[in-house]
């Protein structure tokens, strides 16, 4: 028995759709937003999951939970990963719907 396969750009589409994903997914916009920031931070210095652990004195496992999304990192663990990156934490409020 052969299983088809849906393309992820169906799937998204047909989920986004759906109220209930799109509330779910807006309620993750925050982490998914900090998640890309790190990510993209750690690009540009051009430097591995490893380089960062060694510069912030952790493990390379707790880099990749941190770029995962799991947990909930304090502002301290924060600063060091901005630090090990060569970038400077920048935190901003801004008005609901701004983006």
């Amino acid at each position: 028995m052969s299983k088809k396969m849906i393309p992820v750009e169906e799937s998204l589409k047909s989920w986004r759709e759906d109220p209930a994903y799109r509330e779910a997914y807006e309620a993750l916009d925050e982490e998914f937003t900090l998640v890309a920031a790190m990510i993209e931070a750690r690009a540009r210095a051009g430097i591995s999951q490893g380089e960062i652990a060694e510069r912030m004195q952790t493990s390379q496992p707790t880099v990749a939970r941190l770029e995962s999304g799991q947990g909930n990192p304090s502002l301290n663990t924060l600063r060091r990963y901005a630090m090990a990156t060569g970038t400077r934490l920048k935190i901003v409020f801004e008005p609901k719907g701004a983006h």
